[in-house]
């Protein structure tokens, strides 16, 4: 007896998911937003590839207990190993040390694109994700990291996010390593604690003081019974890192005299007061204020090659988690100064700052409030009542497309009627167009309202239902421009 042929399973990789029509207009049209923002600050759009070498990519992602610390990596033919990229900032890098003899300097660029992380998926957590950044890489003047905030908050308020809905925080990794000083992680022997103060700082926000505090000690215990090992830090290490993530107080004025008192004696702790309080001055002259950009101490970032300013944009509204429980909806962009990037090719140091967009946590955020539609308006379907007609219809859809009309002819089989305006339906069309021979002899064709007549009966007044009935017959002549009237063109 024959083997039975295994067919493979029709399902998407783990932590991997597929987007269909309405999700992809809304991304494009909000990297369409994102992208005339960033033109408008002057940036120009880089492509690069979705590979690189691991080497170029380097070794900064914060999961590093995954296979290949956290990238899909494979081993080329000639033994190179090669990764999809982690984010676009990596590759930017590559590319500035790789053409800097041609580049502009500073070189501002954006780039936009898909991004694949190897780490543990989970709710909203996915493997391959799309960014949005913007970047400025030779300047060290803290302009640069004051610019990148604000285009920042234009950009949010430019795809749907109003003021008040959102909040900029800025901090700088150099007071951090100030408070590290003073809590005796100074070094190289110290890195790995720093690491674990770094990622713990980093979920403040979610896991409260007391949860940091834990981790900052000997570790801590989740809901599901993992352990996380801690920093082994003594209480009153704790202390200092604990009075620098809480230090934000009223107003930026305030939350600078708290963080210089923090650092001490600490010169690159106070170089991070500096920059934080030329920041706040800069965006206050172009208008910025407090109620859309704040210092925040409990800013860090995750990733480990940011060296200065840190910024993060967090949505202020709460949304229902899966339990119907409210909560904030949280961070949907990152991002700070990185000059050691670039130094890594070149061995001279490069300055760089720049900002990523989470676009598809954006979206959900918009999709959560209702601020974007879930859905889009189909096309309009030419249906087929005599399918030895079908240069006809093929004639017909042909017009209503020259007049910049969304339109298709049903292709399926056109023996049933009922189901091709069941199709039409499935594809949200806002109209069918109907023309059989009797209306072909007469010259006319009839045009069918398919989101009226959806909506008549449980929206639509009397009066209205008059006013614009669900069908209508018109001179085959006139089908393009009354089909635009119908869809209110």
């Amino acid at each position: 007896m024959a083997e039975k042929t295994r067919r493979p399973r029709a399902e998407t990789p783990k932590g991997f998911r597929d987007y269909f029509g309405a999700e992809v207009t809304e991304r494009k049209r909000m990297l369409d937003q994102i992208a005339a923002v960033y033109h408008r600050y002057g940036f120009d759009p880089l492509e690069t590839s979705a590979v690189e070498t691991v080497e170029a990519l380097g070794k900064f992602l914060p999961d590093v207990d995954r296979p290949n610390e956290g990238v899909f990596a494979w081993a080329d033919e000639d033994q190179d190993w090669l990764a999809l990229r982690y984010d676009l900032t990596a590759p930017l890098a590559r590319v500035a040390a790789q053409y800097r003899n041609d580049l502009p300097s500073p070189y501002r660029r954006y780039a936009m694109g898909p991004v694949w992380r190897n780490e543990k998926p989970g709710p909203g957590r996915f493997r391959q994700f799309y960014q949005c950044d913007a970047d400025t890489v030779g300047s060290a003047s803290v302009a640069a990291d004051a610019e990148i905030c604000a285009m920042l908050a234009d950009a949010l308020e430019e795809v749907g996010i109003p003021r008040g809905d959102y909040v900029v925080k800025v901090n700088n990794r150099k007071i951090l390593n100030g408070v590290m000083e003073v809590a005796g992680l100074a070094g190289d022997d110290k890195e790995v604690e720093r690491g674990i103060v770094l990622r713990a700082i980093d979920k403040i926000d979610r896991l409260g003081v007391e949860g940091v505090r834990a981790l900052l000690g000997e570790g801590r215990k989740d809901e599901s019974g993992d352990f996380t090992k801690g920093a082994g830090l003594s209480a009153e290490q704790a202390d200092v890192v604990i009075g620098f993530t809480t230090a934000r107080r009223d107003s930026g004025v305030a939350t600078c005299a708290r963080l210089r008192a923090l650092v001490g004696a600490s010169v690159t702790g106070a170089d991070g007061v500096d920059e934080l309080e030329a920041i706040a001055a800069l965006l206050a002259a172009q208008g910025y204020g407090p109620d859309r950009i704040v210092i925040d101490p409990g800013v860090v970032r995750g990733l480990g090659y940011y060296t200065g300013p840190v910024y993060e944009a967090e949505l202020t509204f709460k949304i229902l988690d899966e339990k119907g429980r409210p909560r904030n909806f949280g961070s949907v962009a990152g991002g700070g100064r990185y000059d050691g990037l670039v130094k890594r090719f070149t061995g001279q140091d490069v300055p760089a700052t720049g900002v990523s967009i989470g676009v598809d946590r954006l979206l959900a955020a918009l999709r959560a409030k209702g601020r974007v539609a879930g859905s889009s308006q189909g096309p309009v379907v030419v249906t087929v009542m005599d399918r030895d007609r079908m240069a006809d219809y093929m004639a017909m859809v042909g017009e209503l497309r020259q007049a910049g009309i969304r339109a298709e002819v049903y292709l399926g089989n056109p023996k049933n009627f009922g189901n091709q305006l069941k199709y039409a339906d499935k594809r949200a069309s806002p109209i069918a167009v109907i023309q059989g021979g009797t209306e072909a002899a007469a010259g006319k064709v009839i045009l069918k309202d398919l989101i009226l007549g959806a909506k008549i009966a449980e929206s639509a007044t009397l009066e209205e239902w008059k006013d614009r009935p669900a069908q209508v017959e018109v001179p085959r002549a006139d089908l393009a421009a009354a089909v635009r009237k119908m869809l209110g063109q």
